[in-house]
């Protein structure tokens, strides 16, 4: 039983832009009241032919460059997602196929916005205890093919794209250093995808009511999320060992700016060391943590020996968080 780490990062975001000033001539909005309360200014969105595995391809594809390892390495694949292809088979057998990882053993995973966080906890067991070497997390979402367009309230939150991760054994004392996750199903109505299950299978009537789009209680969600973010974090840095003072980048969830200000505020962080994007590119769910991830690598912010905490939240409700010390060398310059 060996550390476990991230050894490849990569992300995919389509080149489709809708601002807010877009938005304003879609619904009852603005820019500054979009601004004001989540920190959002533009997002991606996928093209009408795109799907997720689409998404989801482009990104692993530049993990394994990164990671230094071929597809056919690979012996697991996690795909994180709330938008699959389809209800089955599962989008991780999809890309599978499109990768040409033919070895590799697949499944989805249906964590919401703490999809990443799950995938990489549970990727990392496996390899721990030798069941396999090398995993692909892929957290990917099409938010824009869920949303519903004319409800100023959630459509100028969300957005598109796909953040990836390559899983492996890594030098002691380095890697994973604990996780923490959590659910309370009890929240499971505050925000949620109605239609298109075996509850409510597809009908005229519930295309006609848009129960197949997004529907969020926002006051109820940002509380909870306010809560549990920064405990999440505190937990995972106890469970580590370690102390405050030495997490050199926090990667939130971008949900929204408000949350995160609230969750670096207890935990004592300098903004300094808060990776956050949500600015250009929304609210993207289980893509939102691994995009900024990738993003902080490749611009040189994040290098090998910092101390890293990772943390969502997400429908389910759910949340997850992990310490981490980087392994990768620079890919770049701040």
């Amino acid at each position: 039983m060996g550390a476990v780490g991230i050894i490849g990062t990569g992300a995919y975001l389509p080149e489709k832009v809708l601002t807010n000033a877009d938005l304003e001539k879609m619904v009852d909005t603005s820019d500054e009241w979009i601004v004001t309360r989540t920190g959002i200014r533009e997002r991606r969105m996928v093209g009408e032919n795109e799907a997720s595995s689409d998404l989801a391809v482009k990104a692993a594809h530049q993990a394994l460059q990164s990671a230094g390892i071929t597809a056919d390495q690979l012996d697991l694949i996690i795909v994180a997602t709330v938008t699959p292809d389809m209800s089955f088979p599962a989008t991780a057998c999809l890309v599978q196929d499109r990768l040409g990882a033919g070895k590799a053993a697949t499944f989805d995973l249906s964590a919401a916005c703490t999809g990443f966080i799950y995938g990489i906890a549970t990727a990392s067991q496996f390899i721990q205890n030798g069941v396999y070497r090398h995993a692909l997390v892929v957290g990917v979402d099409c938010l824009s093919k869920i949303t519903d367009f004319t409800d100023r309230n959630t459509c100028v939150l969300f957005g598109d794209g796909a953040g990836a991760a390559v899983l492996g054994p890594v030098e002691e004392g380095s890697g994973f250093y604990s996780f923490d996750l959590g659910g309370d199903g009890s929240g499971g109505h505050l925000l949620k995808q109605s239609a298109g299950g075996s509850r409510m299978p597809a009908t005229q009537e519930t295309v006609k009511n848009r129960l197949h789009s997004i529907s969020m209680n926002g006051r109820e969600v940002f509380k909870f999320a306010v809560r549990v973010l920064g405990a999440s974090a505190e937990e995972t840095l106890k469970k580590a060992g370690l102390q405050k003072e030495d997490v050199d980048y926090l990667v939130p969830h971008q949900a929204n700016i408000r949350i995160i200000e609230t969750a670096v505020k207890r935990l004592g962080l300098s903004q300094e060391k808060v990776i956050v994007n949500l600015d250009r590119y929304g609210n993207m769910s289980s893509a939102s943590i691994p995009v900024a991830l990738d993003e902080a690598v490749r611009t040189g912010k994040i290098r090998k020996g910092d101390n890293i905490v990772l943390v969502g939240f997400g429908g389910g409700m759910t949340w997850g968080s992990t310490v981490l010390k980087w392994t990768m060398e620079t890919q770049g310059e701040v």
